[in-house]
């Protein structure tokens, strides 16, 4: 397990990622200012940093994520199609105050909003697979469960 610490207004965050590969692509992100090679290579990815759910320590997961154009990036809880939802999801419901992102070189707190209403839910998986067609077979594989969709967008209007 590795550590990496990333200013943020004042505050410091110890994030961590016990994944390997993750942090590999959190390394190389940080270090080229939000871009990342191979089957990462052009996709919009960030980082979302939440707090661990039992362990209540800071948490880093890069995501790819769906720009909306509005202010607002859509991120799916697929856990690569898995029968249950990723870890930084039940990090959310624990501590839904305590969200911050990463994209390009910024750092910004954020919140988040479960996309409930199906039209709505429906149109951005449309428009995830429509940018990213491997989400279909993921969402596919995750066959039997509801794949939770967020949107966030900054704290405080501004990151304030």
């Amino acid at each position: 397990m590795t550590t990496q610490t990333t200013n943020h207004t004042s505050t410091v965050m110890t994030a961590i990622n016990a994944n390997p590969f993750n942090l590999r692509v959190i390394e190389e992100f940080r270090a080229n200012g939000g871009r990342v090679g191979g089957e990462f290579h052009g996709k919009p990815l960030l980082l979302l940093t939440t707090r661990g759910a039992r362990s209540g320590r800071p948490r880093t997961t890069p995501l790819v994520h769906l720009p909306t154009g509005d202010g607002r990036w859509t991120v799916f809880a697929l856990n690569g199609g898995a029968p249950v939802a990723p870890a930084w999801y039940h990090n959310f419901r624990a501590h839904p105050e305590e969200l911050h992102i990463e994209l390009g070189g910024e750092t910004f707190p954020v919140r988040a909003s479960e996309v409930i209403e199906e039209a709505e839910y429906e149109e951005l998986w449309r428009r995830q697979i429509a940018a990213e067609p491997k989400f279909a077979d993921f969402r596919a594989r995750a066959a039997g469960r509801r794949v939770p969709v967020l949107t966030l967008e900054r704290a405080g209007g501004n990151g304030a």
